[in-house]
């Protein structure tokens, strides 16, 4: 990382699992609950300077979440894998392309990106129908690599069997769909001060850490403020839960935003 110290906006765009929350035709208590805080969008988070302005995946709910947080510049999106409530809204980047008149910059990995080409197949082939969306699609350096002034380093770790990223920005880090962290990512981790991870629920799961993993996670890393995401119905109503965690752990809600120095 550089020695330049940059004033980073974290806007968490939305903090639910991949049904989100309330879960059609669900009738549990949390889905029904009138709490803001249980009402959540497919998870992405957003980052912000005064020049540069990027977005961790772009799930069904992109559109929305733009709509939401005001956003009228966006110079990259950052893709930490394939899954369709991390690629869904992809095609909404068209407004971007329209105001900025150029391509939006995607970032991820060469096997996602053999999926976006093939989802989005109207995108890259040779006949360009008018209005489609735009997308210059860039490899993810192991080693990092940057946005404007924000200098990224990807972190591996495992949603099951599947290898996906997370990312480290200065004292922030993002950890999502993962339920494996390996000891050399680990060592990207320690020193931040906020960090963000995946906690499906109380109960284990196969491809997501539960809420005691995650704790368990954060205390090993041992950052200043840590926030779970990727949240599902089945975690509990976000007022009761909140009640259990210690005051360093808090379960993040759509919308959150907090100032981190990188």
């Amino acid at each position: 990382m550089s020695g330049n110290i940059l004033i980073v906006k974290i806007t968490f765009l939305g903090t639910g699992t991949s049904q989100g929350v309330p879960v059609i035709a669900c009738d549990c208590s949390i889905c029904l609950s009138e709490d803001l805080n249980d009402k959540r969008l497919r998870t992405s988070v957003m980052l912000e300077t005064d020049e540069t302005t990027l977005v961790i995946d772009a799930g069904p709910d992109f559109r929305q979440q733009m709509l939401r947080e005001h956003v009228s510049k966006l110079d990259a999106i950052i893709l930490t894998h394939e899954h369709k409530d991390h690629i869904a809204g992809l095609d909404d980047v068209r407004a971007f392309n329209y105001k900025s008149q150029d391509a939006i910059d995607i970032f991820c990995e060469e096997r996602v990106q053999k999926v976006i080409k093939k989802e989005y197949s109207y995108v890259f082939s040779e006949y360009q129908y008018p209005g489609i969306p735009k997308m210059r699609l860039n490899p993810i350096a192991e080693h990092g690599f940057s946005v404007g002034k924000i200098e990224i380093i990807p972190v591996r770790v495992f949603h099951y069997r599947l290898p996906v990223y997370g990312f480290r920005v200065g004292n922030f880090a993002y950890i999502t769909d993962a339920n494996y962290i390996p000891e050399e990512s680990k060592e990207k981790l320690f020193g931040v001060k906020y960090l963000v991870v995946n906690a499906l629920r109380k109960e284990k799961h196969i491809s997501h850490f539960s809420l005691r993993e995650a704790i368990d996670l954060i205390r090993e890393i041992s950052p200043k403020k840590a926030f779970i995401t990727h949240i599902s119905h089945q975690m509990g109503l976000h007022r009761e839960v909140s009640k259990e965690l210690p005051p360093e752990i808090m379960l993040a809600y759509d919308g959150l935003s907090f100032m981190c120095d990188e």
